[in-house]
């Protein structure tokens, strides 16, 4: 039996969670509560991580929720939970990070997609205020870069090119995951959503609610 050779990412660490770089595989969940809930959104988190999830995100999307978060994190170390709180940011991260920086301070690891942080000039500005954050925080940032997460105009200019071009995929070429992003929904500080064999950044397996049939039937995905 051939040894599988695994691919060498650098080590991000989460809080106290070290993602890559070796560690073995981390679980984690994401809750369905209003994030501006305090008590409803630390219970699920509490739920989530004693049912295994390492650590537990949150969506961020509306300065009721960005305030929230501290309240929800001293709730989970209140009840003796170490699981690494994760942030979801869509849109408008950059304004939240900077208006609620308590949030910022919060918060382990910021989740971002470079499609929805903006267009033009402006995105990347934006995208730089989010990074800026990350970097006076020391907090690491997972940044997506699967289908879903890019900017669509690029998106779209891309498999246009590839239809003039005449490449032909197979469908087993397709499903690769060499050949794709791994995400099936959506340096050491950084987190690709990817499978390519020429990055070092950490990759990150997501499997949204609605695939789950899809995931379990497909789990060498």
């Amino acid at each position: 039996m051939s040894l599988v050779k695994l691919h060498k990412t650098v080590g991000v660490k989460v809080g106290h969670v070290q993602v890559g770089g070796g560690a073995p595989v981390v679980v984690q969940s994401m809750t369905m509560t209003d994030t501006a809930d305090v008590r409803a959104t630390a219970q699920q988190c509490l739920e989530l991580a004693e049912a295994g999830s390492e650590m537990v995100r949150v969506t961020v999307n509306v300065p009721e929720a960005a305030a929230a978060v501290p309240a929800i994190k001293q709730r989970m170390i209140d009840a003796g939970c170490t699981a690494p709180l994760i942030g979801d940011f869509h849109y408008n991260g950059h304004l939240l990070l900077t208006k609620y920086p308590d949030c910022a301070r919060a918060l382990d690891k910021y989740r971002i997609n470079p499609g929805n942080v903006g267009t033009g000039k402006r995105r990347d500005e934006q995208f730089s205020t989010i990074c800026r954050v990350a970097v006076d925080q020391n907090r690491p940032v997972r940044i997506g870069v699967n289908g879903g997460s890019l900017n669509q105009e690029l998106v779209v200019a891309k498999m246009q090119e590839n239809t003039d071009r005449d490449l032909g995929k197979s469908s087993e070429e397709i499903i690769d995951p060499k050949q794709i992003p791994v995400k099936t929904s959506p340096k050491n500080r950084l987190f690709a959503s990817c499978g390519s064999d020429n990055v070092s950044a950490v990759v990150f397996q997501g499997v949204g609610f609605t695939h789950a049939r899809f995931a379990t039937k497909h789990q060498a995905l």
